[in-house]
Parts: structure tokens; sequence; C-alpha cells
């Protein structure tokens, strides 16, 4: 029963965290590229902060059972953007950013929730706040490194193909039907885990310090 509640407990701080970073992170991509001339996202109702337009059901159902999950694509036309090798980037790399704001956010808001909390009308309170807190740092973390990683799909292949001289930009992105078989064998055989793994704690740990 003890294992049972602790799963419980543990799933109910991670869901709507994860839930809420990652519908963040959509938005912020359809956001961004509205702004630069792409109404793709807000015509097709994906430019709002409702999770259920973006969510994924194998990607929230990886949630519960592998703690990561992940939401559907906002989709970018670049026909319409102004620049669109410039804006693709920015687009691009407006999803980690706004991850690790939301992960600086509730650092910020972790270190102002005291250990000591007095009161019984607050001290019941005081632990699972912070429990989703810390939570949502790691999550944001995570989640933005990830997506940072330079494979494409993902945001960071995205990045690093539009800083490439074009033809060099072309052969990358062929990349991307095997992107995700780069992914899994990285995590898989667990070459990335030194690096990922570093790259997570340590900017973990100076989101949560540098709020003193």
């Amino acid at each position: 029963m003890a294992d049972l509640a602790g799963t419980i407990q543990d799933l109910a701080v991670r869901i709507p965290v994860f839930l809420l970073a990652l519908t963040i992170h959509e938005f912020a991509h359809g956001w961004l590229a509205n702004r630069l001339g792409d109404p793709t996202a807000r015509l097709q109702g994906r430019l709002t902060l409702n999770p259920l337009a973006h969510l994924d059901p194998i990607g929230t159902l990886a949630i519960v059972l592998i703690g990561f999950g992940w939401a559907r694509p906002v989709p970018v036309d670049s026909r319409n953007l102004r620049n669109p090798r410039r804006d693709m980037v920015l687009i691009a790399a407006a999803g980690p950013a706004s991850n690790l704001l939301l992960a600086a956010a509730s650092a910020f808001c972790y270190r102002m929730v005291p250990w000591g909390a007095t009161g019984v009308e607050w001290a019941w309170l005081a632990a699972p706040v912070r429990a989703m807190l810390r939570t949502g740092v790691l999550a944001n973390v995570v989640l933005a490194i990830f997506n940072l990683l330079p494979v494409p799909p993902l945001d960071g292949g995205r990045v690093v193909s539009g800083l490439l001289p074009l033809r060099q930009a072309i052969t990358y992105s062929r990349l991307e039907p095997y992107g995700f078989l780069i992914i899994f064998f990285l995590f898989f055989t667990g070459i990335i885990d030194p690096v990922f793994g570093v790259a997570v704690r340590t900017l973990t740990r100076a989101l949560v310090q540098m709020w003193g």
C-alpha cells in the first residue's frame, strides 16, 4: 500500500508538471512562428495554453510509464516566414528557451517556499508545493537539454540546420528520417548518459543556487 500511495503521489506531481512544460514548449514555437509571419499554428488552434490542444496520446502515456513524454509538434510553414532560414532557427530555439525560463521561475519559487512552515493551514501544503516546484525545475531542464540535442527533427537539429551553409544544411537534414533511431541508440546504449546527466545536474544546480 505504501508503494502504491508513493506511486500515486509521484504521478500527481509529475503529470501536471510535464503537461505544463510541454504545453509551454509547443506554445512558444507557435507564438513566435505567428509573430514572424506564419499563422499555421494559430489557424489550427495550437496557439493556446490549453494542454488538450497539444497532447500526444503516446507521449502522455509515456509520462506515466517512464517519467518522460512529448507533445504533438506545432506545425510551421516556412514559406510564410519573412526570413525562412533565420526564423526557423529562432522558432526552434523558442521551445527549449521557454523551458529554461520555466525552470528558472520554478527554481525561484522553490527557494521562496520555506522549509520550516508553521501552522497547520500552511504546513500541509509546503511539502507538495516544494516537490512540484523541484520536479518543475528538473523536468524543464531535461526537456530543454533533450530538445537541444543536434539531431533532426529535435529543435537542436533545426537550429544546426539553419546555421549551416545551405548545401551542408540540405545534407544534414537528410538525417531526419533516422533521427529518432539515432536518439534511441544514444540513450539505449548509454553513450550519451555521462554528458546528458552532467548537463542536467549542472544546469539544475545552477538555477536553484542562482536565487541564493
